[in-house]
């Protein structure tokens, strides 16, 4: 995982092998960035994705084991509890250009990711809701 600071930018490369959610962890904590966008493109062999139901006010995930190009991925930062907490959601795509997506848990990169983390110069915090059952941005 490499990584450099332009002005507002953060250009971010992970690595084959590398699990992408820790690596986009890392690099926020290491910037101090508690506020900012994050997107990309890449490629992986393993990726875990989530959809939230709405009516159980739970995720369900599914992992799939194969090649894909991550098409995109996109994102926020912003800090719960004064933690860092990445909101990451992806999309990827077969060998026969199937794509699908949802919610980022976990990927291991097959080859490379190429992204940039827009920071902006502010702080949001998150809080549970229960009416929703998802730790929602508080203004």
């Amino acid at each position: 995982m490499l990584s450099k600071k332009i002005n507002n930018k953060i250009l971010v490369r992970v690595d084959k092998g590398e699990e992408l959610v820790e690596s986009l962890m890392k690099i926020c904590k290491e910037y101090n960035v508690k506020l900012g966008m994050i997107s990309g493109i890449g490629a992986t062999n393993k990726v875990k994705v989530g959809l939230f139901d709405v009516e159980k006010k739970q995720y369900f995930s599914n992992e799939f084991n194969k090649n894909f190009e991550i098409t995109s991925l996109l994102g926020n930062v912003s800090t719960m509890t004064n933690e860092t907490y990445l909101h990451l959601h992806i999309n990827v795509c077969d060998d026969k250009h199937n794509c699908f997506g949802g919610h980022l848990n976990h990927a291991i990169i097959s080859a490379t990711f190429e992204g940039f983390i827009e920071i902006i110069d502010d702080e949001i915090d998150r809080e549970f809701s229960n009416d929703v059952g998802l730790n929602l941005m508080k203004f």
